[in-house]
């Protein structure tokens, strides 16, 4: 029978394993993204789902969330937020792209 600290190793190992093979990812999906002060980060409204995840990330605050009215009235909503990029603070480095989870951030030209 598998005792508890085996079974916490395999976690730690699994774990260990799960985090490099996400870390490799985001460095291959890194290098395909544009960057730099030349680029600006552009957010597809329909595909924001307003997590809050952009903004915590962006060290320029260059990221706002607002409130914007449903497309469906029949559906009630108490909160649909979005995410708004301030086009002259983005330094185009990249992170709101990488942790947004819909995939709503791109990096267009300025």
């Amino acid at each position: 029978m598998t005792t508890r600290e085996e079974l916490e190793i395999r976690l730690q190992i699994e774990r260990t394993r799960v985090s490099a093979i996400i870390e490799k990812a985001k460095e291959e999906r890194l290098d395909e993204i544009k960057s730099g002060e030349e680029m600006v980060a552009f957010v597809h409204e329909d595909a924001c789902i307003g997590c809050d995840q952009c903004p915590t990330v962006c060290d320029d605050d260059a990221i706002e969330m607002f409130s914007k009215p449903m497309k469906n009235t029949l559906i009630e909503v108490s909160s649909n937020r979005k995410a708004k990029i301030i086009r002259d603070k983005c330094t185009g480095c990249r992170l709101c792209v990488l942790v947004c989870p819909t995939d709503a951030i791109t990096m267009i030209e300025r």
